[in-house]
């Protein structure tokens, strides 16, 4: 009998995806109505690298590929010490605040639903945080990658100087 197995190279790395918002939008044209599609796509691999994507198509799922794509393509590195960030970090990205902390071993991902989707797909297991100006998911989606990279560059200065 014929074995229908495959085995194919294993991927190197594995991402988890999450798709945190999908928006219909409409354009109004001269033959009717042209509907498409806009997909937040958060992409990481739970050990310290996450990106964020926006894909726009016609339908649903060739926007979500667009957005993983993109996500993949631009991921951050973060640095994770015990499970948690170094250090608390503030940040204003247009109307989003995001507040970002450090938490005890177990107290677990202590935030909300644009921020928690971010953070559990780099891998961060213990963080407190706050989401203050703006209800905005992609707004605040947006801000928790930028303070994450920046957070990332702070760390880096920070040990390069302790190595001098």
């Amino acid at each position: 009998m014929a074995d229908n197995t495959r085995s194919f190279p294993e991927n190197t790395q594995e991402f988890e995806e999450k798709i945190v918002q999908v928006n219909r939008v409409s354009k109004k044209t001269k033959g009717g109505n042209k509907i498409g599609f806009s997909v937040l796509a958060v992409v990481g691999d739970k050990k310290g690298k996450v990106g964020v994507g926006l894909g726009k198509a016609p339908d649903v799922s060739s926007a979500i590929k667009k957005g993983v794509a993109f996500a993949k393509k631009h991921q951050i590195e973060v640095p994770i010490i015990n499970g948690t960030i170094p250090f608390e970090y503030n940040i204003k990205l247009g109307a989003a605040k995001v507040i970002l902390k450090p938490a005890p071993p177990g107290s677990g991902i202590i935030a909300g639903g644009a921020v928690r989707s971010v953070v559990s797909a780099a891998g961060i297991a213990n963080i407190s945080s706050k989401v203050l100006g703006t209800k905005n998911q992609a707004s605040n989606v947006y801000a928790t990658i930028e303070a994450l990279r920046l957070l990332s560059l702070r760390y880096k200065r920070e040990m390069a100087r302790k190595e001098k």
